[in-house]
């Protein structure tokens, strides 16, 4: 065997020798010396720089928000409160008015809504991906918020005013995106002008809920939820229950810390979180599944959860916010006041705040839930159906808000979010915010206001950031990251866009956007700290096809942003330190390696591909290359690669890559017979972001990515040394390969490296694709016992010729495997169409037996940015699950039309006509709704590569009386395991089989319970404003519950029987202290 693998590696070198080029093009680099310059990436400048740039444009936004706060705070104190104000007395351009003129149900049609809408004109604005509108801003009210209140028509009325605010902050700098500010009414004032982006059904943003809104408005929490279960909480309590702690969970943020309990006699948290767990999106879907579970009955115990809630709170052994701390009590009523918990517990500092919450329509005396949130610094709210769930589990941020603006000044300071996905369409994006307050007194020598009016926020787009980074000198593998204080990524080539529930914010921590380890853990935590350094590592990076993974060198370099809570760093392979720079100061060179860009001579010099750069500023991009490349040739006619418009580093390295490659074709490729040795093409690929196929032919067939540093060849040939195979991609769903036309090619490429001055650099890829049926009977050929002139010679079982995989393929599995565990080539004429496959599904016995043997190492890992479709809810049946059905006694019984139980049954049928999703498994349209389109979710992964094994080796794979013999070796300087077995004689043997495959973890990736016990280092904001001592917590919470008439519930009976079911009325919320 090591014969025919010797001659396999023979065979290999030759063909890359005579036709990859590699030796030519070494000496073309070293003739045209003259026509480029070796530069060098110094890391520590460049972060240092990119850290200046980012902190210089953060900067100037950060002046824009505060101008807008303090405007914003007197344009309010200014502000004279009107209570006879109208809806026909205000102007102003609301942003879903058109959606809803178009709309024949609109609440606004039904009532015939007096307010004067403005009609504006909009233009395309490339910069907000939007049609927008440059004078005017735009206003969102939410759906379940009316918008002819008194307290709206305020609002929109003061804050008009900062119109002109907003258009002097884009004067001064053009580059704003959007300018917003949230209301703590829930108004949303936000500039420019542009239509509201409204779903198909309800739209249910708001923007107190928005990640943003939230960061601003108060600082970290530490919030224990406790929900009574006992058997007095009817079905439809039940559920409000269950849905008000999963809105809860969505007014928490990654600052925040929490845990779900449930109480009756006795206390226990509804997860299998035992403590407080931060606040991110797969804690809270644990949290809101396990809601789901609740089950009511024993008798209510307040004593028992909030005791449990206290002892959660004091627990110092674990990672929390250490700032605000809440108590949230969702109930249907009580007596007991638990007083001597709270004397025990929280008095007389009051450290921790109580919020009550009293559920579902009963005639319980609430006094007891309102004095515990009065005598605990508070609020009590109550929630009769569901139509007051969003707005009342949101409320409490106004409580929270106190010591802030209390604190004045000191409070006033400008917080960056993580990445979040913008609701208007700008993509992933970052937001400062600044808290605006209520500056008002209720008269001469009263008490300061203490409320938050809302917050102030300007979006910063993601895609600016990465323009001040550098472009294309850190080569194909070479990058820029940021991360915040939670670990979380600001940049990085594996962000990816949120294409799902845009309410989600965009949490990839850094060891979950790259492969994690030892090393990698240690940056993270300097880089939160706030640190400077520099470190060389040995780590496994995945392909970008994440069909493999490389051990690779990679020095990492990171600086902070001054001013902000990110950090920045640099990740640069040592062959990338330096980078060539084109200096093509002769324009006639310059025109004759242009005219090899022309389709007109492709013929004779080979199809060209340029990546799709932005090489100038009117240069129209386009996915067909053809059509990209046919736009550029357009724009140099037009300009020169010396224009302003365009940029020069870019243009000239793609004008020296097509001269240079052109000469690879006359030294290398144009004067050889490729059919000679079965290629079906040669190419070349550069770092200046050109892609020569010869011949022209072969570019129909080309399918790799045009942009060399999205081609997973060309990433890979860099960081490996020698050949690397690359066989056509095939899925196992997917059917077998089609070898008509020879054109199924295996790649085989490698990096060019130079030597230049005593520096090392690689600055383009070579290659061959080879035909794949004749490189399959090559193969054969070369792992026989005959040279090319012999015939083969059968040997059987007893004769003394050795057995080769020509002659004995009937007895003799023969193939090559890369080093991802994919076929490469094989013996066997019907696992030609399995070419690509991952071995496990062509040999399973086999490829286990490899991966045992040491051959193959497997990586998992698991990527938590996927996106998968809605799963169908269970329990179809009739009834909605948890809902009270009455009996026919009930029915007849007068006294149960007037209960608190028919109401509550009513109130529930009626909401569930008009808002299906709430209760059945309808597949709702409205935005936020998870069974709206795909949700996040995780996939997990898992790669191959070569493990320590080198030399040649033999094994036996016992499968009893069906063992199979086999030898492996390593294939020289390529990337291949040449594999010789014995055939399976039976099938006993197939109990294991590998996984490559990329699969759905319904449990959302590794088990959430075990991993909240091994929490990631982070760091929560610097500042903390949870206590004041001058906040006054007179203002707590008062309401009372009344039963509805006999009348009110005999009309929407016949209405519910006459099939015609009322839109409800939607009302704000509003404390009335908020009148001002």
């Amino acid at each position: 065997m090591q014969h025919w693998a010797r001659r396999l590696e023979q065979e290999i070198d030759g063909v890359m020798r005579i036709f990859g080029g590699v030796q030519q093009l070494r000496e073309i680099y070293k003739d045209n010396r003259n026509l480029f310059e070796v530069q060098e990436n110094e890391p520590q400048k460049l972060v240092e720089k990119v850290a200046g740039d980012i902190e210089s444009l953060l900067d100037r936004k950060v002046q824009a928000l505060k101008r807008l706060a303090d405007a914003a705070e007197n344009f309010q104190k200014a502000h004279r409160w009107q209570d006879n104000i109208k809806e026909e007395d205000i102007l102003y351009y609301d942003a879903k008015a058109d959606a809803e003129l178009d709309d024949p149900e609109s609440e606004d049609v039904e009532r015939g809504s007096k307010v004067s809408t403005l009609r504006l004109d909009f233009v395309e604005d490339s910069n907000f991906k939007n049609k927008v509108n440059y004078s005017y801003t735009a206003v969102q009210i939410p759906t379940d918020i009316y918008k002819g209140s008194t307290v709206i028509l305020n609002e929109l009325n003061w804050t008009e005013a900062l119109e002109n605010v907003f258009i002097e902050n884009r004067r001064q700098d053009p580059t704003l995106l959007w300018q917003v500010f949230g209301s703590a009414t829930g108004v949303t004032r936000y500039y420019p002008a542009t239509p509201w982006r409204a779903p198909k059904k309800i739209d249910l943003y708001d923007v107190r809920r928005r990640p943003w809104y939230i960061q601003g408005a108060s600082s970290p929490k530490d919030m224990v939820i406790i929900v009574d279960v006992s058997g007095s909480v009817s079905g439809l309590t039940l559920k409000l229950m269950k849905t008000s702690v999963c809105e809860m969970l969505d007014t928490l943020s990654d600052d925040d810390y929490v845990n779900v309990a449930s109480f009756n006699e006795k206390a226990q948290p509804v997860s299998c979180f035992t403590h407080l767990v931060q606040a991110n999106v797969r804690n809270k879907k644990v949290f809101k599944e396990a809601v789901q579970g609740m089950v009511a009955k024993g008798t209510t115990g307040y004593k028992a959860g909030f005791e449990y809630a206290f002892d959660q709170l004091q627990n110092s052994n674990i990672t929390r916010a250490n700032c605000n701390k809440m108590i949230m009590m969702f109930t249907d009523g009580g007596e007991d006041r638990v007083q001597d918990v709270f004397e025990k517990y929280n008095w007389p500092n009051r450290t921790v705040r109580v919020f009550t919450f009293s559920v579902g329509q009963h005639n319980y005396d609430v006094t007891p839930l309102q004095w515990m949130a009065c005598a605990n610094k508070g609020y009590y709210f109550e929630i009769p159906s569901i139509g007051a769930i969003r707005i009342n589990t949101q409320e409490y941020l106004d409580v929270l808000g106190r010591p802030m603006v209390l604190a004045g000044k000191e409070a006033k300071q400008v917080q960056w979010t993580n990445v979040y996905e913008d609701a208007l369409g700008l993509g992933l994006v970052v937001t400062g915010t600044l808290p605006v307050f209520n500056l008002t007194q209720d008269g001469p020598g009263e008490k300061k206001n203490q409320l938050i009016l809302g917050v102030m926020g300007i979006d910063v787009a993601l895609n600016d950031i990465k323009r001040l980074t550098p472009n294309y000198t850190l080569g194909a593998n070479g990058y820029v990251f940021a991360i915040d204080l939670n670990g979380y990524v600001l940049l990085h080539p594996n962000l990816k866009s949120q294409t799902t529930n845009f309410r989600e914010p965009v949490t990839l921590d850094f060891l979950d956007a790259e492969l994690e380890d030892e090393n990698k853990e240690e940056i993270r935590r300097s880089m939160i700290d706030g640190n400077k350094g520099h470190k060389q590592i040995r780590t496994l990076v995945k392909s970008l096809d994440e069909r493999y993974v490389d051990e690779v060198v990679r020095n990492y370099t990171w600086v902070p942003i001054r001013s902000t809570n990110y950090s920045l760093g640099l990740v640069l392979p040592p062959y990338s330190t330096f980078y060539l720079q084109a200096n093509l100061s002769d324009q006639i060179l310059q025109v004759k390696y242009f005219e090899f860009l022309l389709p007109s001579s492709f013929e004779s010099e080979g199809h060209v591909f340029i990546a799709p750069r932005e090489y100038c500023k009117d240069l129209n991009a386009s996915d067909n290359n053809t059509e990209f490349l046919k736009n550029f040739i357009e724009l140099m006619e037009k300009v020169t690669p010396d224009s302003k418009q365009c940029n020069n580093f870019l243009l000239h390295n793609l004008i020296l890559d097509t001269g240079i490659t052109q000469q690879l074709v006359e030294r290398a490729w144009r004067d050889q017979d490729l059919n000679t040795y079965s290629l079906l093409a040669v190419f070349a690929a550069t770092d200046g972001g050109i892609t020569r196929v010869f011949p022209n032919k072969a570019a129909e067939d080309w399918t790799e990515n045009p942009e060399p540093f999205n081609a997973s060849f060309y990433r890979r040939s860099l960081d490996n040394h020698g050949y690397v195979f690359k066989p056509p991609h095939q899925d196992a769903l997917l059917r077998p390969l089609e070898l008509e036309n020879d054109t199924v090619g295996i790649l085989v490429s490698t990096a060019v490296e130079l030597s230049l001055g005593g520096h090392t650099l690689r600055p383009a890829v070579v290659g061959v694709k080879l035909d794949l049926e004749a490189w399959a009977e090559k193969f054969k050929v070369l792992a026989s016992n005959r040279t090319h002139q012999d015939q083969p010679q059968k040997c059987g079982p007893n004769s003394h010729c050795e057995m080769d995989c020509e002659v004995n393929n009937e007895d003799l599995l023969c193939v090559l495997i890369d080093d991802g565990g994919f076929l490469v080539l094989s013996n066997q004429n019907h696992q030609w169409d399995q070419v690509g496959r991952f071995f496990s599904e062509v040999d399973a016995n086999l490829m286990l037996a490899l991966y045992n043997n040491s051959f193959y190492t497997r990586k998992e890992s698991y990527d938590y940015q996927a996106a998968c479709a809605p799963q169908p809810p269970g329990n179809l049946g009739a009834a909605p699950r948890g809902v009270f059905v009455p009996t026919i006694a009930d029915f007849l019984n007068l006294a149960w039309w007037t209960s608190a139980a028919a109401w509550s049954l009513f109130q529930q049928l009626l909401y569930g006509l008009i808002y299906h999703s709430w209760f059945q498994a309808d597949p709702a349209e409205a935005e936020g709704s998870p069974e709206a389109r795909e949700s996040s979710c995780v996939m997990k992964q898992t790669q191959y590569y070569f493990g320590s094994v080198n030399a040649s080796y033999n094994a036996i794979i016992d499968c009893g009386n069906c063992s199979r013999l086999f030898h492996a070796q390593r294939l020289t300087n390529t990337n291949l395991l040449f594999v010789v077995a014995e055939k399976p004689l039976c099938s006993q043997c197939e109990a294991g089989r590998l996984l490559q495959k990329e699969t759905h973890c319904p449990a959302d990736g590794p088990e959430q319970c075990e991993l909240v016990q091994r929490p990631r280092y982070r760091r929560g904001p610097h500042i903390c404003f949870d206590y004041n001592a001058t906040e006054d917590t007179s203002d707590c919470g008062r309401g009372a519950s009344f039963p509805p008439s006999l009348g009110v519930l005999v009309s929407l009976q016949l209405l519910l029987l006459l099939g015609l079911p009322p839109r409800p009325q939607p009302q704000v919320h509003a404390h009335a202290s908020r009148r001002v």
